[in-house]
């Protein structure tokens, strides 16, 4: 998978918009745009950029389906928090963050007017 594409997946992944990108990692939006339309590839700090944008490390951006990836310190702390929870609790929590994306992408929508 090209890193583009990749990137692309992600974006979908949390239902963004170029522009959305482009203002969460604080590039212009002709670095995101050429991106796609001109199949530019990213430099290095933009990928870092996008990645801190989507919560990543570089190595989770890079890894491989099956291949062990470093956690940030935030998302180690989720996931040790969310081992400790009853399975009710744990379906609340995800049930949670899914309407909180769900109002994540409502904004998005807006912003690109």
């Amino acid at each position: 998978m090209t890193i583009q594409k990749r990137i692309k997946m992600l974006m979908d992944t949390k239902g963004w918009s170029e522009y959305r990108l482009a203002k969460e990692a604080n590039l212009p939006q002709s670095t995101i745009s050429h991106l796609f339309k001109r199949n530019n590839a990213p430099t290095f700090p933009t990928v870092e950029a996008v990645c801190g944008a989507l919560g990543i490390t570089m190595s989770q951006f890079f890894a491989d389906e099956g291949d062990a990836v470093v956690l940030t310190p935030e998302q180690r702390e989720c996931l040790l928090l969310f081992g400790t929870l009853s399975d009710e609790q744990r379906q609340i929590v995800k049930e949670t963050m899914r309407h909180f994306n769900g109002e994540q992408e409502a904004r998005d929508d807006s912003d690109s007017f």
